[in-house]
């Protein structure tokens, strides 16, 4: 089956990071926005963490955004949900400050928009683990803009997460095409390469490369953006 559908992962491979360092500076940032607020920032980091697992293991029932609310109320109460306006303010107006820690490579925004323009649909399959507010950012911080995506995932607007099978299935659902029309580009070797599990193509960006699992990467097309667009020719 022909290949007319692109996902992109975000984090990694859009936008160039360290994913250790970012995780630190952004648990440093919202803990700090939201200390002044009363929450412990160990107590706060924790809760989080917990969130951020419950969305991973979400089985479909409620949307991440919802697990995750649901987690974290499960530690502080109500209190919490009562205080979400404090996050959402964190997101809005001090996330932005985390870009320092992120790089930019103008080859991500070139392909997205070369792919776009020579009929491709293309997609945003980032985990869905972060707020539409700070995935919108991040994709600013690529030099791109939600609207250049046909579907992107956000906590608020899907059920599943990374690795979880379901989460590409409902992507490729979302986009009313078959997982074999699809090719999933991402620098995880665990979370994104396990597309090809349900039919769709997979290419493995290696500039900011995570394989905890100690793969053998040779077995997925790999490399850089350059080495991206040229196997796209050759599908």
């Amino acid at each position: 089956m022909k290949i007319d559908t692109i996902l992109f992962d975000l984090d990694g491979t859009l936008l160039p990071m360290d994913q250790d360092i970012f995780i630190k500076a952004y648990f440093k940032k919202i803990s700090s926005a939201l200390y002044k607020h009363g929450y412990d920032p160990s107590q706060l980091i924790n809760a989080i963490w917990k969130g951020t697992s419950a969305m991973i293991l979400n089985d479909g029932t409620k949307s991440n955004e919802q697990v995750f609310w649901d987690t974290v109320s499960s530690i502080y109460g109500e209190k919490i949900l009562k205080d979400k306006t404090f996050f959402d303010d964190f997101y809005l107006n001090e996330f932005d400050s985390i870009k320092q820690v992120t790089s930019f490579n103008p080859l991500a925004s070139k392909t997205v928009k070369a792919l776009i323009n020579s009929g491709y649909t293309v997609a945003l399959a980032t985990n869905p683990i972060f707020p539409k507010t700070a995935t919108q950012k991040r994709v600013q911080w690529a030099g791109l803009k939600l609207s250049d995506f046909a579907v992107y995932t956000t906590y608020e607007n899907i059920n599943f997460s990374k690795p979880n099978l379901k989460y590409y299935q409902t992507v490729a659902d979302k986009l009313n095409v078959k997982p074999q029309q699809c090719l999933m580009v991402g620098n995880d070797v665990d979370d994104d390469m396990v597309a090809q599990n349900i039919g769709m193509k997979v290419f493995l960006l290696t500039d900011c490369l995570i394989n905890k699992s100690a793969s053998d990467i040779s077995q997925y097309p790999n490399g850089d953006f350059n080495a991206l667009y040229q196997y796209i020719q050759t599908i």
